[in-house]
């Protein structure tokens, strides 16, 4: 295995599994994209094994801290670990989490979602794409799945040099899909279609936060905007409120509509195909849509910022949108907002609420301040790891 040096090491000796090109001793354009190599500081003092790639800007992600062979045995304890800290959390048996959250579970690059008997595979760096085989009889051996589907359609693929694709490896869904599985949440059921749609084809990390929203909604009505496939209208609408979902994508609604059938409620739900922006413009100046009609709000965007040079960008479009909310937030009204990009941290995150809640001249108190559900833990060494914020406010009169 080669060896390759480190100019700085702080970061790596703190936690963290990252090792930027710009912190090398050595350019490392000379290794092939994914290569396994072993870290040393500048005194030759070992420090882990990696892989490495020369296109991409962040050049080693770090495997293990010990000298060690990174073959099939490693992979499979590397997921069985994950495996085994979601069951100890999930006594009573889940059948659709994330089973790998890449860096926090020590597999960098690796992204695997279970959807019944079906898993999503994400392969999302040059290090795992090399790792492939070894990854997926692994999985096969753990989780003896009907059907595995390579969502390797992600940006970050381009980032390290690599062709976006979807595949079904193993199984099949059907050509018309009606083998699609169906997952219980809470008592909600959704079908997922893990080759099409956001993520890997639902929000599982926001379940934590949907089950906890009907502990603040009972009845009324209500907005869940950028509402994808209804995750969050399904959990509200069984608990007897109306809500209307708005999303501009069509596909996204059609599955929200047999999600409402699958769990009968469809009389709860109502479906707008809009752009959301556009959506709280007409309403803000509807006679009789805007002003205080609506006694709860769900504002699940998707990420506005994909890097930290945007920022400023996206904390204006977050500030429009939940400053439209409120305005139209009854006394008492419920918001439950979230952001999903990384760059807006917690405390930007409330001072954009903050803001907004100012130029809506609304006074409002913060219920809950929330993060990704468990199956998504986050690595105290890497805050990358941590990039949901779901905060639960209430507006007062």
């Amino acid at each position: 295995m080669e060896q390759v040096k480190l100019r700085k090491t702080k970061r790596l000796l703190a936690g963290h599994l990252w090792v930027f090109s710009n912190e090398l001793v050595e350019s490392p354009k000379g290794y092939a994209p994914g290569q396994l190599v072993e870290l040393y500081d500048m005194k030759g003092v070992f420090l882990g094994t990696g892989y490495i790639n020369p296109q991409s800007l962040i050049a080693v992600r770090l495997l293990s801290r010990e000298k060690t062979q990174i073959d099939g045995g490693f992979i499979r304890k590397r997921i069985q670990d994950a495996l085994a800290l979601r069951q100890r959390f999930f006594p009573g048996g889940r059948d659709a989490f994330r089973a790998v959250y890449s860096e926090a579970d020590f597999l960098p690059g690796l992204i695997v979602d279970k959807y019944a008997g079906i898993l999503a595979v994400q392969f999302l760096t040059a290090g795992m794409e090399a790792l492939k085989d070894l990854i997926i009889e692994a999985l096969d051996e753990i989780f003896s799945p009907s059907a595995i589907v390579l969502r390797n359609d992600s940006r970050i693929r381009s980032l390290e040099g690599l062709p976006l694709y979807k595949e079904v490896l193993k199984g099949t869904l059907g050509e018309d899909k009606k083998n699609l599985p169906l997952i219980r949440e809470d008592g909600v059921l959704f079908e997922v279609d893990p080759t099409e749609g956001q993520k890997t084809g639902f929000f599982l990390d926001q379940r934590e936060n949907r089950t906890l929203l009907r502990e603040f909604v009972s009845g009324g009505r209500g907005l869940d905007l950028f509402s994808y496939s209804g995750g969050w209208a399904m959990h509200l609408a069984q608990g007897g409120a109306q809500v209307v979902c708005v999303d501009e994508s069509p596909r996204a609604l059609d599955m929200a509509r047999r999600n409402a059938a699958l769990n009968n409620i469809q009389d709860g739900v109502e479906f707008v195909r809009a752009d959301v922006f556009d959506f709280l413009k007409n309403q803000r100046s509807a006679p009789e849509g805007g002003g205080g009609n609506y006694d709860f709000i769900v504002l699940d965007p998707p990420a506005f910022v994909k890097s930290s040079k945007k920022i400023m960008e996206a904390v204006k479009a977050y500030r429009t949108l939940n400053e439209a909310c409120m305005r139209l937030l009854k006394p008492g009204g419920v918001l439950a907002t979230s952001s999903c990009s990384y760059h807006m941290g917690r405390e930007l995150f409330i001072d954009m609420l903050r803001d907004a809640a100012v130029r809506a001249g609304r006074s409002t108190r913060l219920l809950a301040l929330r993060s990704q559900g468990r199956d998504h833990p986050v690595l105290l060494s890497m805050p990358e790891t941590e990039y949901l914020k779901c905060a639960f406010l209430v507006m007062d009169p």
